[in-house]
């Protein structure tokens, strides 16, 4: 521990403090959200709001001594990239709660932002190699790709919620906590808003990995199967955007779609980034 510049035992408290910080202030920020949601006191959301942006900045420390620590990039490694996606989707859930000005759903998403950051950080690091150096253009197209999967995820719970309210509506099961979601079509906007993140990141992510291996051109392929199911879930994504917003489409017809969609996202980050991908590992 003694390369992250503190000697002995302070750098092994040092290495642990971040990541218990983080655990506890999403912890209290999901009790607080759940709070929130049962019995609507403005006080308690906006707290859950503020542990979530602290719990933000223990993660961030965190991530960036567990970079230190294997002398490597975040992503380089399974959990480091579970763990950059679930500081991602915080990030992007408290954008889009600050835009919508709606805690209401914090109770639904800290739980995946939890699972991520749990699952990375009590799992022992991979023992790998140090990446090459890839350069800032590597760094960025990779960070904006995960950026991409945290936004399609967010607005895959919020598809799911969406459905969820829209069933209990109709069934007429509407207590406190159903009145204090956002209104259907909120949660649509939400959504939306969410696709559209991912769909400018994914983009831009795209071009710049296409600008990566053009340099690169001898040891990477432009046909590489990730690149092929990468324009898939762009083209299926922007499908979504413009179908949503149509009359025949707008409601649970595209909030099933959004799903379907995730799941192909989800087969891209484990099946094709595992097994298919030469060139890409865990992104």
């Amino acid at each position: 521990m003694r390369e992250l510049g503190w000697p002995g035992a302070p750098a092994q408290k040092m290495n642990h403090l971040f990541p218990v910080l983080t655990a506890l202030a999403y912890l209290l920020s999901f009790g607080l959200y759940v709070r929130f949601l049962s019995t609507g006191s403005k006080l308690t959301g906006r707290l859950g709001t503020v542990l979530l942006g602290l719990g933000l900045i223990a993660h961030y420390f965190a991530l960036l001594e567990r970079s230190r620590g294997s002398h490597t990039v975040p992503y380089h490694d399974l959990y480091g990239s579970m763990s950059l996606f679930g500081w991602l989707l915080a990030v992007t859930y408290l954008g889009l709660e600050l835009y919508h000005r709606q805690r209401s759903v914090g109770a639904f998403v800290l739980p995946f932002i939890l699972v991520f950051f749990l699952a990375a950080h009590l799992a022992p690091a991979d023992r790998l190699p140090p990446p090459a150096v890839h350069g800032a253009i590597f760094a960025l197209h990779v960070a904006l790709s995960i950026l991409a999967y945290a936004a399609f995820a967010l607005s895959f719970v919020l598809s799911l919620i969406f459905l969820g309210e829209e069933r209990l509506l109709r069934k007429h099961k509407v207590g406190d906590v159903v009145w204090r979601l956002p209104p259907l079509e909120l949660l649509a906007q939400m959504s939306q808003s969410s696709v559209l993140v991912g769909l400018v990141s994914i983009a831009i992510g795209t071009v710049l990995g296409f600008v990566w291996v053009d340099r690169l051109s001898s040891q990477y392929s432009f046909y590489d199967p990730k690149y092929v199911i990468t324009l898939l879930v762009l083209a299926l994504y922007a499908l979504y955007f413009r179908l949503a917003r149509t009359t025949a489409w707008r409601g649970a017809r595209a909030s099933k779609l959004c799903i379907f969609n995730f799941v192909i996202v989800v087969l891209s980050f484990t099946v094709v980034n595992l097994y298919l991908s030469h060139s890409h590992r865990y992104f």
